[in-house]
């Protein structure tokens, strides 16, 4: 990796932890390291992110749903909010984003090869489940509500790459527990579980970064 210049991140994000994953991004202690180049966050009405099959299909606000189109928009940064798979995102990813590395975080559309393969440093995803062995029994789109109906206190956040399967990618790092409050809705631990999985990635993509440098 070219140590004179920060590595080009682009953001697969969108709801909670999509907010603080940009924010620390952006403003937190990696900021000197990283720039981010992009963000693709969901249009939560679209058929192609499966609303009803995610986080979406719960209440919520209009300004949370924009709130990560809304925080990039500030720092003048592109936003694309269309199918991923497409020519038209294609071009804007390999020839105007060229990220060196990708994150996804709360992001409503598959990711395929073609996307996963370009950033030379790799394309990661976080996501919430327990330390139940990997790939976890909670993969899938919906894992609090899993968790939920399982009688789980808790979850953890696994760092993982990105492959053809769903949340099946190596494992990278898991996160410290992150206990639910009392009666707590998927929105809620959305809520309180998004900041320490924003800070988690942060500790993490500094030791990626360190790896990558020296095998560059």
């Amino acid at each position: 990796m070219d140590m004179t210049r920060p590595a080009r991140i682009a953001l697969f994000g969108s709801f909670y932890r999509g907010f603080h994953v940009l924010t620390e991004l952006l403003k937190g202690p990696v900021g000197l390291q990283v720039m981010v180049v992009g963000v693709a966050t969901d249009d939560a009405g679209a058929s192609f992110v499966s609303p009803a099959r995610r986080v979406w299909a719960y209440p919520h606000s209009a300004c949370e749903a924009a709130m990560v189109e809304t925080l990039a928009g500030a720092h003048g940064l592109p936003v694309y909010k269309g199918r991923v798979k497409s020519e038209l995102f294609y071009r804007e990813y390999e020839e105007e984003w060229r990220p060196d590395l990708c994150i996804a975080a709360t992001f409503g559309q598959r990711i395929d090869a073609r996307l996963r393969s370009f950033p030379r440093f790799g394309f990661f995803n976080l996501h919430p489940c327990i330390d139940d062995g990997w790939p976890s029994g909670y993969a899938g789109p919906n894992p609090f509500q899993a968790l939920l109906d399982d009688g789980s206190d808790h979850a953890v956040i696994a760092l993982h790459e990105v492959d053809e399967g769903f949340d099946t990618g190596r494992l990278v790092a898991l996160s410290e527990r992150i206990y639910f409050p009392p009666a707590a809705s998927v929105v809620d631990l959305h809520k309180c579980t998004s900041p320490l999985a924003a800070k988690f990635l942060v500790q993490q993509l500094g030791k990626l970064l360190a790896v990558t440098s020296l095998k560059a």
